[in-house]
């Protein structure tokens, strides 16, 4: 029984330090793009409960420099991505989460960005929570304020931003290490407890036979 605890905490450490390799991580996208160039819109949501199942539908809205309106640009669901608006018809590509419904990650890419790709661009995640007696819908949205220039500059902003994406990597890994000691330990205790049930086990049916032994050494006297 022993050994079986102990085959049971290993495979549930194995599930959850697997688990932590998903570790998702909400990093500002950058703003800044070169016309003539791709550029990727950064937009990641991360669920507070991972353990909980859900599935998302991603919406990506566009309102140039000098409008007051936003305009439906993106799509993507269940039945894959879908670009609404002639201006990015064949320049925009799904860089997120995929082969899961579960999206954490909703960055597209724009390909040959022009100086009209400048504005505001906000993404949607419709999400739906599935708990087991009831399902709950919550929406989620990110703003990109993006400029185009004719030639790559390297802001602060940017420097920070790439400085936090590491910083938050490192941290990650710490943690991962951490919980890679804590199940470490719960193992091994859990081992030390088995062997010394069965320590015991073993004394116990040790004495009781040799009690046994001794009583029917006293009848045969």
């Amino acid at each position: 029984m022993g050994a079986a605890l102990l085959l049971l905490l290993s495979l549930l450490c194995s599930i959850f330090v697997y688990q932590c390799h998903g570790a998702c991580a909400e990093v500002d996208s950058d703003t800044e793009a070169v016309a003539g160039r791709g550029f990727k819109l950064g937009c990641i949501s991360c669920k507070k409960r991972s353990e909980v199942e859900g599935s998302a539908k991603i919406n990506w809205y566009f309102r140039a420099k000098g409008d007051t309106d936003f305009v439906h640009i993106y799509n993507y669901d269940e039945d894959g991505p879908s670009v609404k608006d002639d201006r990015f018809e064949e320049r925009l590509e799904w860089s997120g989460s995929k082969r899961s419904k579960d999206i954490q990650d909703a960055s597209i890419s724009i390909f040959n960005v022009t100086f009209n790709d400048s504005g505001t661009y906000r993404c949607f995640f419709h999400r739906t929570l599935i708990y087991d007696y009831h399902e709950y819908e919550t929406i989620v949205s990110k703003v990109v304020h993006l400029t185009v220039v004719a030639k790559a500059t390297r802001g602060t902003a940017s420097i920070v931003s790439e400085v936090m994406m590491y910083v938050t990597i490192i941290g990650l890994q710490l943690w991962l290490l951490i919980e890679m000691i804590y199940c470490y330990r719960k193992i091994a205790a859990a081992g030390e407890e088995a062997l010394r049930e069965a320590a015991n086990a073993e004394y116990l049916a040790i004495a009781s036979e040799s009690k046994d032994n001794c009583a029917g050494v006293q009848v045969g006297e």
